[in-house]
Formats: structure tokens, sequence, C-alpha cells
């Protein structure tokens, strides 16, 4: 662990570090799997370099959607916020014993996913900005769903990949494009969700019970299709997942034709983050609206 770190971390819990161990995954943080004198298990994330406020942007995502009262979401330690000169930032959260998944895992997903969705925001945005994986996110409170998915999610996603080269103007057009359709394409109005934000299998867990929980959110109050959205981008979820939800928690009319629009924000900051064929995803994805 980086120098002083533990001995700060102790502190902050009034604990003893008994045992430390590295622990593999994630490409921007050093992770550990500590076990405590008080006989807590817990999981630890530490940066020398982390951005400014990352770790408690993370501790105050997991705590909100806790309070959603739905899923299993891990519970916060402590948490450094990184404005001592010098030292690694850090942040100590629940340690999730992983187990084999319950046979019916995909239906109990689906349904406690469909519970913290509906355990509501108060607004489209976030009481304070965060991150999603190391780009910095704008959760500025709209009271209109397309304004904040335009000027909170897309926009800045945009403005980014155009002066780093990548993505062209021609595509920079054909969003303008878009933004003139987004209150057509979501003409339903929905109430804003309590989002994860970030809903990739690489964020499921499995637990020592067999049952789901969440990890590593980028929260905000938004529209619910948007997670399910970056969920069906990269795979990794059954169909019982979705089938389990829409029981529970009715779509409205349309949203297969909104697929491909909820996942041009995930398309684009992965543009931003990794470039590469992503540009041409989002694309492909563009050119079903415009």
């Amino acid at each position: 662990m980086i120098s002083g770190t533990q001995s700060r971390i102790e502190a902050a819990l009034g604990a003893r570090v008994v045992e430390c161990r590295p622990v593999s995954g994630g490409d921007i943080n050093e992770s550990y799997r500590i076990e405590l004198s008080d006989g807590r298990r817990a999981f630890v994330k530490t940066n020398l370099t982390a951005p400014k406020g990352m770790f408690p942007a993370e501790a105050q995502g997991l705590e909100w959607l806790r309070e959603g009262h739905a899923i299993r979401i891990p519970e916060v330690y402590a948490v450094c916020r990184d404005d001592a000169t010098g030292q690694a930032a850090y942040l100590v959260i629940e340690w999730l014993e992983p187990g084999p998944a319950v046979g019916n895992f995909g239906e109990i997903l689906g349904r406690r996913l469909a519970a913290l969705h509906s355990s509501g925001a108060p607004n489209f945005g976030f009481r304070a900005s965060n991150f999603i994986g190391s780009l910095s996110q704008d959760n500025r409170i709209e009271a209109d769903w397309c304004e904040f998915l335009w000027r909170r999610r897309l926009e800045p996603q945009i403005r980014r990949a155009v002066l780093a080269g990548k993505l062209d103007a021609t595509t920079e057009r054909k969003f303008e494009k878009l933004r003139l359709k987004l209150p057509e394409l979501f003409s339903t109005a929905e109430p804003p969700a309590r989002l994860h934000g970030d809903l990739w299998s690489g964020n499921l867990h499995t637990d020592e019970a067999g049952l789901p929980c969440l990890i590593d959110p980028a929260v905000h109050g938004g529209h619910r299709e948007m997670d399910l959205g970056m969920m069906r981008l990269f795979g990794g979820f059954e169909s019982r997942v979705f089938d389990a939800y829409a029981e529970s928690y009715p779509l409205a009319f349309g949203y297969k034709d909104r697929i491909l629009l909820t996942q041009l924000y995930p398309l684009l900051v992965h543009v931003n983050l990794f470039g590469g064929g992503y540009a041409e995803s989002v694309k492909k994805a563009l050119g079903h609206y415009v």
C-alpha cells in the first residue's frame, strides 16, 4: 500500500489493519482487501494522483444508492478528501465476499433494479458533480430531461471528442440535429429515476449469498432507460434481467427505439477514454436517428 496510507486508514477507522492483500482489477487505482482488528473486512482503493474529489464523489454516490433500499450496495467506512499535500487519496468500503449466483439471479437483479429506479430522485441531476471512469461528469440540475441529457451529458463529451480530433465536424453537426429531436424521441414523461450511471457488467457483483450488488457508481437522477441502455451495450446481462425489470416497472411506449439513443453517452465516454473504433460505433448509433 502507498506509504503512510495504512496508518491514516487505521486512524480513520479506529482499528488496526491485521492483514492486507492486493486485489486485481481496475486500471486507475491500487486496490486491497484488508482485515481489521475489530473483525471487519474492507475493500480499499487508493491513488496518489486521483482527480480531486473522485473518492468523495464515489462515496456520496454509494450512500445515495443505499438510500434507495432496493439492492445491496457496499457501506462506506471511510474516505479521504484528498486535500493533504503529497498524500494518497483513499476510499474504504465494506468487503463483499464473492459467491456463486443463485439460480434466479437474473430475475432478482431485474426486480431490484426496478425498485432502485422507482425509489426516485428529486430532480434530473445530482447535488454534486462526479466522475464516470476518470472523466468528470457535470450533474448540475435541469428541470427537463432532454435539456439535462444534452447539456450535462452529450454536449460536454462531444466537445471534448471534437477538440481532441476523435470526432469530425460532420458528426458534430448531426448531433445538433439530434438535439432538436430529443423531445420527440422522449415524448413520454418519466419522473427522475435513481440511476447507478455506469451500469456495465464489471460493476455488478455477486455476494456470499449469491445475490446481486452494485459497485462503482456514477450516480444522478435521470431517465431510467439510460441504465438499461448501458447494460445492453457491452453485454453480460441475461434476458431474464430485462424481462423481470419490465414486469416490475413497465417501460414506456417506444423504448426499444430509444436503446441506441441511450447508448450514445457511454459510447462518447469510451471515445474520449479509449478512442479506437468507438467513434464508428457513435456514428452508427447516431445514424439511426438523423
